[in-house]
């Protein structure tokens, strides 16, 4: 029986930070919106065989006739309306999922150079491990403060990962840990390796992303990636 397997592009925030009035997943990234990227190389990843699109709910039409239908994404299946929270949009997203599906990628929609290679590299990983995150090693010596902001702690850096997305996943593995996580708590919890952690008992392997792979959050980084886009 042939694998099929899902990814989960969000799209719902808002971006505050970035000091627009257009949330940053849709702003002009070298002629095209921030999102397109995102789900363009999963649109051209073949182990990926659907796309559900979590955007907010006033953004629907939009994403459907300006983004998928405009740059003929035919495997964005879906597009539904997200949560209040990213952990809202990510359950509404796995809901969406085909029941057949292996392997799910979660994926940030403001992370728009991610490339093929990342993905390669988390297909092999969670079909070995089933659970896996992208990240990289620390350049930087990381320290920890306290509450009065006095460093506390400063943990060796050869151990320390910044963390990027594709989160990846068995289906069955990550949307248990959902549900068992909604009916629960969520305080602490950012992502959603850590949903899985915590309900599920479960190691996450941690696997090379790239440092190309940056998360629009400020008008920095927008330039930053359209350096990315130009010389990639």
């Amino acid at each position: 029986m042939e694998e099929i397997n899902s990814a989960i592009v969000l799209a719902a925030g808002r971006g505050r930070r970035m000091q627009s009035d257009i949330p940053k997943q849709y702003m002009v990234l070298c002629g095209k919106p921030v999102i397109y990227y995102s789900l363009k190389v999963f649109e051209d990843f073949e182990p990926v065989r659907e796309v559900i699109l979590v955007a907010g709910k006033e953004d629907l039409d939009y994403c459907r006739k300006e983004i998928v239908d405009r740059y003929h994404f035919t495997k964005v299946g879906k597009i539904i309306a997200g949560g209040k929270e990213r952990y809202h949009s990510v359950y509404e997203g796995l809901r969406e999922v085909s029941p057949d599906s292996s392997y799910v990628f979660i994926h940030d929609g403001a992370r728009p150079c991610v490339d093929r290679s990342v993905l390669e590299r988390c297909m092999q990983d969670v079909r070995k491990y089933q659970a896996c995150v992208c990240g990289m090693p620390s350049k930087d010596t990381v320290r920890i403060a306290d509450r009065e902001g006095f460093a506390q702690a400063t943990p060796d850096r050869t151990s320390v990962w910044m963390m990027q997305t594709p989160q990846v996943f068995s289906y069955t593995l990550i949307l248990k840990a959902y549900e068992k996580m909604l009916a629960g708590c969520t305080d602490g919890i950012t992502d959603d390796a850590m949903a899985v952690e915590r309900t599920m008992g479960r190691r996450i392997k941690l696997t090379e992303g790239s440092w190309r792979n940056i998360k629009i959050t400020t008008p920095e980084d927008l330039e930053l990636a359209a350096l990315f886009v130009r010389n990639a």
